[in-house]
C-alpha cells in the first residue's frame, strides 16, 4: 500500500490512485483520508445493520435502475469531496470499472458512538448540496431509531422515527424499511423513554 500523497487530489485524480489502494479512503479538502471503518473496522453490529438495510433494499429494488451497494462505491460532493457513506442508492449504472455512484438518491450512515457527531452534522450538510441525493438516513446502533432527512421543494425536513414497530418511508426510491427488519437479530431495541 502506497503512503497517501502529501499534494492535493481533484477527484479523478483520487480515483485513479485509490484503485491502486488495498483499504479504502475518502477525500477530503483534496487529501486522501483512511475511513474510520478503514482504520479500526466495523462492530458486528454495525455490520448486521448495513446487511439488513442492503438485503431489504435489494429484494424491493429489483426490476427498477435503481441499485444499493456498499461503502465501496463512494460519492463525490459539489465540494470535491469524496464520502463512502454505509449504503448508497445510485439511480443509474455507471461503468462496470467505476467507483462512484453516478446518480445517488439515498444515502444510509450507521452512527456509531466515535463518528456520530460528525455524520449527524457535518457530513449531512455535505449531502444536502449534492443535487442527486434525496433522502439521507442517519441510523442508530445503540437503540431503534432513525433520523430520516428527505428533500422537499422548498428544502430539506428531518423526522426522527423511534420504535421497533415503525417504518420509514422511501417514496423517491419506491421503498420502505421497517426498523424491524433494519434491526433484525441485532439486539437492538426500543430507545430508553426520555423525560422531560
Amino acid at each position: 500500500m502506497s503512503v497517501p500523497s502529501l499534494e492535493r487530489m481533484t477527484p479523478d485524480e483520487f480515483f485513479v490512485w485509490q484503485a491502486e489502494q488495498d483499504r479504502n479512503y475518502e477525500l477530503v479538502n483534496g487529501l486522501p483520508v483512511l475511513t474510520p471503518k478503514a482504520m479500526t473496522g466495523a462492530s458486528l453490529r454495525h455490520d448486521d445493520i448495513v446487511v439488513n438495510i442492503l438485503t431489504a433494499l435489494h429484494r424491493q429494488l429489483r426490476s427498477t435502475p435503481c441499485r444499493p451497494h456498499t461503502d465501496d462505491i463512494a460519492v463525490r460532493n459539489p465540494n470535491q469531496n469524496v464520502r463512502r457513506p454505509d449504503v448508497v442508492v445510485d439511480g443509474r449504472r455507471g461503468p462496470d470499472r467505476s467507483m462512484e455512484a453516478m446518480e445517488p438518491r439515498l444515502l444510509v450512515e450507521v452512527l456509531s458512538p466515535s463518528t456520530m457527531a460528525f455524520d449527524r452534522f457535518k457530513k449531512v450538510e455535505e449531502y444536502k448540496t449534492h443535487l442527486a441525493i434525496r433522502t439521507v438516513l442517519l441510523v442508530a446502533s445503540e437503540h431503534a431509531e432513525v433520523i430520516l432527512w428527505q428533500r422537499q421543494e422548498d428544502g430539506w425536513r428531518s423526522q426522527i422515527i423511534e420504535n421497533i414497530d415503525a417504518v420509514v418511508d422511501l417514496p423517491e426510491i419506491g421503498c420502505r424499511l421497517t426498523l424491524a427488519e433494519i434491526y433484525e437479530d441485532t439486539g437492538v431495541e426500543n430507545p430508553p423513554i426520555r423525560t422531560a
